[in-house]
């Protein structure tokens, strides 16, 4: 798939396999809320989350050409990388309410299209998203991963690339096997071994106090997994760092298994189901519902749209821009 960093608008489809794209919802809905300003309904009702929500994917699905679409959330409840670690992820805020008033929004969006999504308490849309692309790389699928996520890109193989909006979401950059190697100074499958020894304060683990990603890729490269690395620990030279790894085994070994997203999260997905026809007219009917009449301008270019976007409440033409 190297073809894809080789163009601004690459086609996925380029050995004439359906693609699906699968999308990190909840990575979406955050990048949108952040990145917006605060538009609301004439009524108060918030949609700043839904407008930056459905312009990627609009994007993304003009830019790539996908046959199937996907999208999957996190739920509220806790998951078994909460009981394995109390503190996993405990530092970051709770969402406002603005946000969290639009998420069944977006969900009910999607129905209206029938745009299949999926969730699972106990799993992390990572989960699940892993879980799907790994049913469709199955079914041989070409599967591109729509995140800003870097865990996702240990599920990154010939036939399973992510790509990742950038400045806000007018440019996204993809990446193939060699692109992660790049970025991340190991192949896909070693992310996870990576991330344990080196840590993710964005999860609020630590995996070996003192040893960073330098350092990190370097003991990987020479020993290649983090098990053959605790294996040879005995036999590693006298010094700081195999003193860093003997006092950080539990936390590392911890580490493992909370950055390896899990492929078999209990949900089911009828792959043909998951096909892309467009925006419906259900759809646009709730958008104009909520006022976001450029929105629909956008998404429905053949319709002559008349009515005043001012509603929108748009208070910044460059943050717009990018969408």
């Amino acid at each position: 798939m190297k073809q894809l960093l080789e163009k601004k608008k690459p086609m996925l489809r380029h050995n004439k396999l359906n693609t699906l794209l699968v999308v990190d919802g909840n990575g979406l809905m955050h990048r949108a809320f952040h990145a917006l300003p605060p538009f609301k309904t004439s009524s108060g009702t918030p949609t700043q989350v839904v407008y930056g929500f459905f312009s990627i994917i609009h994007k993304t699905i003009s830019d790539f050409h996908p046959t199937h679409v996907a999208i999957c959330f996190d739920t509220p409840a806790p998951t078994f990388r909460n009981t394995l670690l109390p503190e996993y992820q405990a530092q970051r805020p709770k969402i406002a309410d603005d946000f969290r008033e639009q998420i069944p929004m977006i969900k009910k969006a999607l129905e209206l299209n029938k745009t299949i999504y999926k969730e699972y308490d106990g799993y992390e849309g990572d989960d699940i998203i892993a879980t799907i692309t790994k049913i469709a790389e199955q079914q041989s699928y070409d599967i591109l991963i729509l995140t800003g996520d870097k865990d996702m890109m240990q599920l990154v193989s010939s036939h399973i690339s992510t790509v990742t909006p950038e400045i806000g979401f007018s440019k996204t950059k993809v990446y193939d096997e060699e692109a992660v190697r790049l970025k991340m100074g190991v192949p896909p499958s070693l992310i996870p071994d990576l991330k344990a020894l080196a840590g993710d304060p964005s999860d609020n683990y630590k995996g070996a106090e003192g040893i960073g990603p330098k350092t990190a890729q370097k003991l990987l490269h020479e020993y290649g997994t983090v098990q053959n690395l605790l294996t040879s620990l005995d036999s590693l030279p006298e010094g700081r760092v195999k003193e860093k790894l003997a006092s950080s085994v539990d936390s590392i070994r911890i580490g493992l298994q909370l950055s390896t997203v899990k492929t078999d999260a209990p949900i089911t997905i009828n792959l043909n189901e998951t096909e892309w026809k467009g925006f419906s007219d259900e759809l646009k009917n709730q958008f104009l519902t909520w006022e976001m009449y450029s929105l629909v301008a956008r998404l429905y270019p053949k319709l002559k749209n008349k009515e005043p976007k001012k509603r929108e409440n748009v208070v910044n033409k460059d943050q717009i821009s990018m969408f």
